[in-house]
């Protein structure tokens, strides 16, 4: 395992790019199911989102599976070794481990969150602020300056914990599939030491995520096609983007995938 290696961002950025044409080709049939399954879920509601649930999370699998298969192999034969099926649809113990692990990381992140909110409410109850000139909105009369920016910076690097926690086990999906096991917390190791390129990439790569937020928030996306329309582009464009991205920077840390 090589939990040091130096992660080339620039190279790791454009193998991805490059990549991308071939996970639309190898995963079309993945990208259109769960387009399909994820679009028809604002109309479930009730009884028909519980029957709807199950479906829901296969066509996630399923596509996690496709895209991280061909994400860390060179061609579709490589790929097919590992697995995957015509157009992308299998399901096999792959996606299931993939569960397990998504699962575990899922676990670990709540647990990481209950202590961040548990110390910062711990934090801001020691500052003994003005609350009732917070809830009157007279920030000048909430507490000192220097309590503010304390508390400020605390929230910060709380914060910053949780994404760093996220981000260093951005390597599971591809080292599950390339290892041929459920690698959770493991991936922590594997992305030692490649942090700063992993955030910068992740960013970088979520720019579609963050245009269809943008565009959210300003009103332009909205009602039951603005769903639709997000969906589409989260599944078509930004999954596609972000396993490329973590699969490359796999394929650069740990170069030779155990099958």
């Amino acid at each position: 395992m090589n939990g040091h290696q130096v992660l080339p961002l620039g190279e790791t950025l454009s193998a991805a790019v490059q990549a991308l044409p071939r996970l639309w080709r190898g995963a079309l049939g993945a990208i259109l199911l769960a387009a399909v399954a994820w679009s028809v879920k604002p109309m479930s509601a009730g009884a028909a989102g519980l029957i709807w649930a199950p479906f829901g999370l296969v066509a996630i699998l399923v596509l996690t599976g496709a895209l991280g298969r061909i994400a860390i192999t060179d061609d579709a034969q490589q790929a097919r070794r590992l697995g995957l099926g015509p157009a992308g649809l299998q399901f096999g113990r792959p996606e299931l481990r993939l569960l397990g692990a998504g699962l575990l990381c899922g676990v670990f992140l709540a647990m990481i969150l209950s202590v961040v909110a548990l110390a910062l409410l711990a934090v801001f109850g020691m500052a003994e602020l003005n609350t009732q000139a917070i809830q009157a909105r007279q920030w000048a009369a909430v507490g000192p300056v220097w309590k503010l920016v304390l508390l400020a910076l605390v929230t910060a690097f709380a914060l910053f914990a949780v994404v760093a926690f996220t981000v260093r086990l951005s390597l599971s999906v591809p080292a599950t599939i390339g290892r041929g096991h459920m690698v959770s917390l493991q991936s922590m190791t594997l992305a030692r030491g490649a942090f700063w390129p992993l955030l910068v990439g992740l960013i970088v790569t979520g720019a579609p995520k963050i245009g269809l937020v943008l565009l959210w928030g300003a009103g332009l996306l909205s009602g039951r096609a603005g769903l639709v329309v997000f969906v589409t582009v989260m599944i078509a464009i930004q999954a596609p983007l972000t396993m490329a991205f973590v699969g490359a920077a796999y394929r650069r840390l740990e170069p030779s995938p155990r099958n």
